[in-house]
């Protein structure tokens, strides 16, 4: 079974209702219905129910298993409104400015899992990133106990001997610029712990850098020196190790020689690159020429299950991400 099967097999354990605000992108539509079709999760699309089926009827897509909620006719909308200027008055927000807010399809659909009328909500298909995460941030903000919020891939690859029988997380590749060694060791706990709850395996954790045990020196380097450093004060117990080079941490053989004795070299699932260029252009990189499934931009320590799309995405990954984002609420609930 692939790893998304096994992702909606999880879903279909607790039905939850995920959010779609992109919703006449025909990508969009398509997954809805097929997550409905395949009854892993219950999809939601926001927008108006005119301008949606219409977009639907185009190009022949079948929505009618799909809820619809037309925000602006919404009897919630005030209700979203009130609650919503409550949370950002602080900030200067005016009721007059949260009712014009709470007409963006995002923030009314962020506002449904804040409230709980939905479980979680994913977007990103034909919106920057910011778009996503600057209404889950002022709304839902980080988790307890999380401070920094940052963004994986989930990448499904057709190496079995990397990773986790080809699985691995790479992080932070949709998030966070230029993380300090402080920020990027609370990446790489926040990561093992995404890791943990989708995969269901051991994390063992490699701090990328294009040196391996001191074989460079620079304050690029010594950042990822100080974030093991920092990571194994904060988390005893997790196998971690750094500073790797990419090849010392995934091939036994390099491990062997440059790093002999490592606790994760050689055998990394998740890795965790020094800055957003090296993540981003990384992840890439395995997606289009190892042909990769890359899922992602996933989302962690947020309040609730929130997840980012790649503008590139296909219906298929659309769906891949909720039956994820379904699991990663199912386990916010359980833990909560």
């Amino acid at each position: 079974m692939s790893f998304v099967e096994t992702m909606k097999e999880k879903a279909r354990q607790s039905i939850k209702t995920i959010v779609l605000p992109e919703s006449t992108d025909p990508r969009v539509l398509k997954a809805a219905a097929d997550v409905e079709n395949e009854g892993f999760a219950k999809a939601v699309l926001v927008g108006d129910e005119e301008k949606i089926r219409q977009a639907a009827n185009e190009n022949n897509i079948d929505i009618s298993k799909v809820t619809i909620v037309d925000h602006l006719k919404s009897d919630k909308f005030d209700e979203y409104v009130n609650k919503f200027y409550e949370l950002r008055k602080a900030k200067g927000m005016t009721p007059e400015k949260a009712r014009e807010i709470m007409k963006e399809e995002i923030y009314f659909g962020t506002m449904m899992v804040k409230t709980g009328d939905a479980d979680g909500i994913v977007s990103g298909a034909c919106h920057p990133t910011a778009h996503t995460l600057r209404p889950v941030l002022q709304i839902l903000k980080t988790a307890p106990g999380t401070k920094l919020a940052s963004a994986f891939f989930l990448m499904v690859t057709k190496c079995p001997e990397y990773g986790e029988d080809g699985v691995l997380i790479f992080a932070d590749s949709g998030m966070n610029e230029y993380p300090d060694a402080e920020g990027l060791s609370e990446i790489a706990i926040s990561s093992a712990n995404s890791f943990r709850q989708l995969v269901g395996k051991e994390p063992r954790v490699a701090m990328l850098s294009y040196s391996t045990y001191g074989s460079a020196s620079s304050p690029l380097t010594e950042k990822v020196i100080e974030a093991t450093k920092i990571l194994k004060e904060k988390a005893p117990d997790l196998i971690c190790d750094g500073e790797l080079q990419l090849d010392a941490a995934i091939i036994p053989e390099v491990a062997e020689r440059k790093a002999p004795g490592s606790p994760v070299a050689g055998k990394a699932n998740v890795l965790i690159f020094p800055d957003l260029d090296a993540g981003n252009i990384g992840y890439k990189l395995v997606q289009r020429f190892g042909r990769a499934e890359a899922y992602g931009p996933l989302c962690q320590g947020i309040a609730k299950a929130v997840n980012d799309l790649s503008r590139g995405c296909s219906s298929d990954d659309i769906v891949g991400v909720v039956a994820i984002t379904a699991v990663q609420a199912q386990d916010m609930e359980k833990n909560a």
